[in-house]
């Protein structure tokens, strides 16, 4: 799984050519820690079409005040560098597959 800090958010979020699902979350978060091994297997099964990346709220604060972060996990897919869609809490691995194929 691949991290995102706030310094490499424009990159490799909003300027990417496929469709983006940010994963906002903090280590000390259980129902963030349980999304890690669907968020895995979720960017595999989409390898190539659309990236998937996890933020660290607690390391970078801006960003999860930028998108007004109220609850952690809080998943939010970019596409063409704006917000589509978000997701706040554990959420399974076929809702967010179905998400960003909707989007492709």
């Amino acid at each position: 799984m691949e991290y995102v800090s706030s310094d490499e958010f424009q990159a490799k979020v909003l300027d990417s050519d496929v469709p983006v699902l940010v994963d906002f979350f903090a280590n000390w978060c259980g129902p963030c820690v349980a999304m890690s091994p669907i968020l895995e297997k979720v960017a595999e099964r989409l390898a190539g079409k659309a990236r998937v990346y996890k933020l660290d709220v607690d390391k970078n604060p801006d960003k999860a005040n930028e998108y007004g972060v109220k609850a952690i996990p809080y998943l939010v897919l970019f596409k063409g560098g704006s917000k589509v869609q978000e997701v706040i809490g554990l959420t399974g691995e076929e809702d967010l597959v179905n998400m960003i194929t909707a989007v492709l």
